[in-house]
């Protein structure tokens, strides 16, 4: 896992608080915070594209459908392929995919 190249303390910290936030209101609030309004966007796009990625949507599809970069749209496609498995856990617990 590349993560522990990290320091991981702080690393186990910040999923620790995220995994303390109790509703979409208190996430909201926290990531606004941490982060910039690109960063979060960044972060939904991803998730869109491996979802996207998942139904077999066409490269051409995915940035038309998100603004995606065929960069990172190919980064997304080997993190689904060879990557810890998260991308594929998280869509399957949350969209029933």
């Amino acid at each position: 896992m590349q993560l522990e190249k990290l320091e991981e303390k702080h690393i186990k910290q910040l999923f620790q608080c995220i995994l303390s936030l109790r509703d979409v209101d208190e996430c909201y609030r926290f990531f606004e915070d941490l982060c910039t309004v690109n960063e979060v966007k960044a972060l939904a796009q991803r998730l869109e594209v491996a979802r996207l990625l998942r139904e077999k949507t066409t490269y051409h599809k995915i940035e038309e459908a998100t603004g995606a970069s065929t960069a990172t749209i190919s980064r997304v496609k080997r993190c689904l392929e060879y990557g810890e498995g998260g991308y594929t856990e998280i869509l399957q617990r949350t969209t029933g995919e």
